[in-house]
């Protein structure tokens, strides 16, 4: 009868429903001619995730989500705005120049995993895309003889799409993305169009 008591108490209906935090390293991908990245560009993203089992198992599924995402990235692309004119041009005794950005992001994970009702530190390889709205962005540059601000930029692409996985055991996974499409959009360095595309990759942590 006990042992019927545990059968009736487990819960075949599981879910995992998590909230996540990532920690990246930036790296920009397709750089201009001698543009190069010179510091240690990070971002941060933290969200919800709603499971939706596909299977009686449910061992596989689909994740849905929404987040906030905060990215930086040091590099030696120079942005200047003269009238809400952009212009774009290799810097030169650089102090700070840095270009970050904030989104909402909505990920969509197809979820192989090997859980069961009972075993909650499982191993995990998680496969999709995430598409990210750019709700603000903010330009930083200090060099010798100036220093100076841009605000919600004019020059970037107001939704970033690509593709991700997470592979990992319990909370801890290996977190990779490589976005489809570019950062800036109708923006050029020497008549050479910039189409530079973020990789991220880091730490992601899944807490149910």
């Amino acid at each position: 009868m006990y042992s019927q008591q545990v059968k009736d108490s487990i819960d075949t209906k599981y879910l995992e429903d998590q909230i996540y935090v990532s920690f990246t390293y930036n790296l920009l991908f397709n750089k201009p001619k001698n543009i190069e990245q010179n510091g240690f560009s990070g971002g941060f993203s933290i969200g919800f995730i709603k499971d939706i089992p596909l299977n009686e198992k449910r061992n596989f599924g689909l994740g849905i989500g929404l987040g906030y995402s905060y990215n930086a990235y040091i590099q030696d692309l120079q942005i200047v705005n003269n009238n809400n004119t952009y212009t774009f041009s290799k810097a030169e005794n650089i102090k700070t120049n840095r270009l970050s950005t904030f989104a909402i992001e909505m990920p969509i994970e197809f979820r192989f995993r090997n859980s069961t009702p009972t075993k909650y530190k499982f191993w995990r390889v998680y496969a999709g895309a995430k598409i990210a709205y750019l709700y603000s962005s903010r330009y930083k540059y200090s060099g010798q003889n100036e220093a100076y601000t841009i605000k919600k930029g004019k020059y970037l692409n107001d939704l970033e799409y690509g593709a991700m996985l997470n592979v990992g055991y319990d909370a801890w996974n290996l977190y990779v993305y490589y976005a489809l499409n570019s950062l800036f959009k109708d923006s050029y360095i020497e008549s050479e169009e910039i189409e530079m595309n973020a990789f991220n990759v880091g730490l992601k942590l899944y807490i149910m």
